[in-house]
């Protein structure tokens, strides 16, 4: 039987899964908890441990999303963590922890179903990150050089355009820069903004997945981490800081060759990210259009979806 056709995942079946998840995330990991030991920071992948507020011990927990039962004793684990709950099929997320979270699925899943259908954007050439050290002294990196130095990276910023379309980049824009930006995205029109080019919308496909959690299953979830780490290191790339001593090449954006190399690599982050967008909003629109309780129905209401 296929995944997404199964109600009850077996207890051999679903701690092989709930194996298989903790070692793909502990290759993934292994590098940060290393470096968190001996208290060194990493100017590009702390972000993604930072910003984003999942921490590696959350991600190594499982979870195979609303509509799936684990059968077994050892399913009991999952009762000391938040939505779920005990059925006559096994442990799986309840009904009442899902219709708490409707406000959130609902909301996200506007946002997704929003930037999908806009045409991708490949024109900001990552200029978001010189425009939040323009002329100031409070550079975000500050152990990080700048390639050009303070008066050329200003000078960059002063050559090209900005089209920030991404409310979480733009807030972070100094002062003197955030006039030169083509609009002014806000918190509140979010979903008129955002777009599929868009690398921060892009990585952002991972912290809507964990905010659904454990709505959604972790196999998906993993894969928007794999993504947002493809676009953090581009995005750092072409930032201003010399990254070289940390092994990262620059992509020189302030070059025709440099913007053409970035759209390139945009261009490639956009094609992997649009799958996963589409199977997050898909989980989004089941969990919406569930309203039975799981356990008092022949089917599951939900496919279990994809999982690693």
């Amino acid at each position: 039987m296929p995944d997404g056709d199964r109600r009850v995942l077996t207890e051999h079946d679903w701690t092989a899964r709930a194996t298989a998840h903790r070692a793909r995330v502990a290759a993934f990991t292994g590098s940060h908890a290393r470096r968190a030991a001996r208290g060194e920071a990493h100017p590009v992948w702390d972000f993604l441990f930072t910003y984003y507020s999942l921490r590696p011990r959350q991600l190594r927990v499982w979870h195979p999303g609303y509509g799936t039962a684990l059968a077994g004793p050892s399913a009991a684990e999952y009762l000391d963590r938040a939505g779920y709950v005990t059925t006559t099929a096994g442990v799986t997320v309840g009904s009442d922890y899902l219709r708490s979270r409707r406000d959130t699925v609902a909301f996200v899943a506007d946002l997704l179903r929003a930037t999908a259908g806009r045409t991708p954007q490949f024109g900001c050439f990552g200029m978001h990150e010189w425009a939040m050290v323009y002329r100031t002294d409070a550079v975000r990196h500050g152990r990080v050089p700048l390639r050009l130095g303070p008066a050329g990276t200003d000078a960059v910023v002063e050559s090209m355009p900005l089209r920030c379309t991404h409310f979480d980049a733009f807030r972070f824009f100094t002062a003197a820069a955030a006039p030169r930006n083509r609009g002014v995205p806000t918190r509140d029109t979010q979903r008129d903004w955002e777009q599929p080019g868009c690398l921060h919308a892009n990585m952002d496909l991972y912290k809507w997945c964990y905010k659904l959690g454990p709505l959604v299953d972790s196999g998906l979830l993993v894969d928007c981490l794999a993504v947002a780490a493809e676009a953090r290191e581009l995005d750092m790339r072409a930032s201003p800081y010399d990254l070289t001593a940390f092994g990262f090449e620059p992509i020189a954006v302030e070059e025709p060759a440099g913007r053409a190399e970035y759209v390139r690599c945009q261009g490639v982050i956009t094609e992997r990210a649009r799958p996963l967008r589409q199977q997050l909003l898909a989980w989004c629109e089941r969990l919406l259009a569930s309203g039975v309780p799981y356990d008092t129905v022949s089917e599951s209401p939900l496919p279990a979806g994809k999982m690693n």
